[in-house]
């Protein structure tokens, strides 16, 4: 089975649905972007007009080559339209059931050629696959934040995944521009794994007042060489998604090392989950 990958689905037109839609049409790729409604297809479109314009404003792209990009785009609000698609990739929210629904669907509308792929941060590839009659084309596609931007996918098998299938995702990440680095399914594959419990350690040293936040994101910026601190990274990301992906961890493991912080859990329930909700670790403008 060689695949060439000329039209693709992408489920969820949030942040790293649009990201990863745009680094699709941007390789030429027909994708349609799907989501619940026909707002948030609008949103995603937007935000990839957005970036697109930011780049012929700085003489990255033309004009020209910016229209180009956009008519590869068809908006969707029905998963039937993935009926032609040769790849689907869900970047649906972090949550198994979730997840599990949108796989259950995909596997009765694609014809059976088409590989189904997730953009999940932590959940088990295998799992998702075992909702499907394709198992063996089920993969993980994780992408980083921001997609447009960040070099990295991870790429996971489940336990059935084939060679062929592998080879086709490998093949249209390096088409996309990204360095693919594959790994195996287990919970937070190797990206959250190592990040999360550093991130959720930050927390305890804010929760047990070694230091304010600012002090603790300065000294992982200055002393470790960090972009940015773990903790204005968390509000990036998103509290509720570092809380989950902490969750998946400590449940994947059930060992202790992967416990949430308590300020951690009291600031999603609080409602300050970083800079989506206007205030995280720190105030942000909405």
């Amino acid at each position: 089975m060689q695949v060439k990958v000329k039209k693709i689905m992408v489920v969820g037109a949030g942040q790293m649905g649009s990201g990863i839609a745009q680094v699709a049409a941007q390789a030429g790729v027909k994708v349609v972007l799907n989501d619940i409604t026909q707002e948030f297809v609008a949103r995603g479109l937007s935000r990839i007009e957005k970036n697109l314009e930011k780049d012929v404003s700085k003489g990255k792209k033309t004009a020209e080559e910016k229209a180009a990009i956009l008519a590869n785009f068809t908006p969707s609000i029905s998963l039937d339209d993935a009926k032609d698609c040769d790849v689907v990739i869900e970047a649906a929210m972090e949550n198994l059931a979730v997840k599990r629904e949108i796989f259950q669907k995909l596997d009765q509308i694609c014809p059976p050629q088409t590989i189904l792929a997730t953009n999940t941060s932590s959940l088990p590839i295998t799992e998702l696959a075992s909702v499907t009659k394709r198992p063996e084309k089920v993969i993980g596609m994780h992408f980083m934040n921001p997609v447009p931007v960040m070099k990295l996918v991870e790429i996971i098998r489940g336990l059935e995944t084939t060679d062929e299938v592998y080879k086709v995702i490998e093949e249209m990440t390096v088409n996309f521009g990204k360095v693919p680095v594959e790994v195996n399914d287990a919970p937070g594959f190797v990206s959250n794994r190592v990040l999360m419990p550093m991130i959720n350690e930050a927390i305890f040293c804010l929760y047990e007042g070694v230091g304010k936040p600012e002090a603790i994101d300065q000294v992982m910026k200055l002393g470790m060489n960090h972009p940015m601190g773990p903790l204005a990274l968390a509000d990036l990301i998103g509290l509720d998604t570092c809380l989950y992906i902490m969750e998946v961890l400590y449940d994947g493991f059930k060992d202790s090392k992967y416990r949430p912080c308590p300020l951690l859990r009291q600031y999603v329930k609080a409602g300050r989950l970083g800079v989506k909700s206007g205030r995280g670790f720190y105030v942000y403008n909405k």
